[in-house]
Parts: C-alpha cells; sequence; structure tokens
C-alpha cells in the first residue's frame, strides 16, 4: 500500500491512478475485482483469473509470477507448490483426461459392478481359487500387510502426462470386459 500510494501515485504520477485509502481497498482494487490481475486466495481463485486473463487478452504465451516477502519462506515455497500441482496443470489442460476418465466411470458404474460380479463368479466357480480368495481378496490386509506393499503397480511413466495414462488404463479395462 506505502509502495503503490508513495511511489506510484506520488513519484511516478502515473494518470487515473489514485491512492489506496486503506489495506482493505488495496486488496480490493488489486486482486478483488472482475478486472485483477493479481490474486489472493486459493489455486482455484488463481486459475479463475488466469482464465478470465486469457479470455480478454485471445491468450498469453507466458505468465510471469512475482515473489514478494511478505510471507515468510516456507509459506512462499508452499504457495508456488500450489501452484504447480494445481493451477499449472489445470491451465494446461492436463485434467481434462483425467476428468473424461471419471465422468466415464460414474456414468458405467453398472457396467464395472457386472464385471466384479463376473470376475467373483468365475473365482467362485475354482475351488483352489475359492480357498485363495480370504489371503488374497480386498481383505488380505488384515492377513499380510506387507502385501499391498509388495503388489503395488508401479506408476505411470514420467513421460507420459497423467490422462495419457489414465487412457491407456481405461482402454485396457474395457478391451478385459469385452473378452468377458
Amino acid at each position: 500500500m506505502r509502495w503503490h500510494n508513495e511511489y506510484n501515485v506520488g513519484t511516478l504520477q502515473r494518470p487515473g491512478l489514485q491512492p489506496f485509502t486503506s489495506p482493505e481497498d488495496a486488496v480490493e482494487k488489486t486482486a478483488g475485482g472482475e478486472g485483477a490481475a493479481s490474486t489472493i486466495g486459493t489455486p482455484d481463485d488463481l486459475v479463475k483469473t488466469i482464465k478470465s486473463l486469457m479470455e480478454v487478452s485471445g491468450g498469453v504465451g507466458t505468465i510471469v509470477g512475482f515473489v514478494h516477502d511478505w510471507a515468510n519462506p516456507e509459506n512462499t515455497r508452499r504457495s508456488w507448490d500450489m501452484v504447480a500441482r494445481y493451477v499449472v496443470p489445470e491451465i494446461n489442460g492436463f485434467i481434462d483426461g483425467l476428468r473424461k476418465s471419471q465422468k466415464f466411470v460414474i456414468e458405467n458404474r453398472a457396467v464395472f459392478e457386472r464385471a466384479g460380479q463376473a470376475v467373483m463368479a468365475k473365482i467362485m466357480e475354482n475351488d483352489k481359487a475359492a480357498a485363495a480368495l480370504p489371503l488374497t481378496g480386498p481383505d488380505a490386509s488384515r492377513f499380510r500387510p506387507s502385501t499391498r506393499r509388495i503388489c503395488r503397480r508401479k506408476p505411470p511413466s514420467r513421460r507420459r502426462d497423467a490422462s495419457g495414462a489414465a487412457r491407456s488404463l481405461s482402454r485396457r479395462f474395457i478391451r478385459s470386459l469385452r473378452r468377458l
């Protein structure tokens, strides 16, 4: 607030610029209004601001983030971590495939339930498989806690984005359903 009032308004005397009257006025005018180019808030607030900026300007090549020493280093690092985890993937469209996959699962829940029932029916037809079920099924972690650690799938390659991995898993699952 002081920097704006003394430097931008007083020293530079930018045309049409008015001094802030209070800290609340400063926040509202710089990060609170519809046309704000800065954001104070959640990652969703920042996504909304960036998308609005892109819509108004017709698109951008680069977005520059400024870091001020208004917060301690740990809080500043945490803020930029949230930008990297939540804002960048949303703006770059990396979340779209995951949302489509989620929607597919929700809309086709009955298919997945029938597939699960078919798998369980096949298991129960085989005496040895049925006997092994308590040791290998969903409740197996009660009996052998190390099983989950050893059998966990490897994460998708870092070279593939998350939506590509989700599409690949969805395709394989659908192919396996067709074989039933």
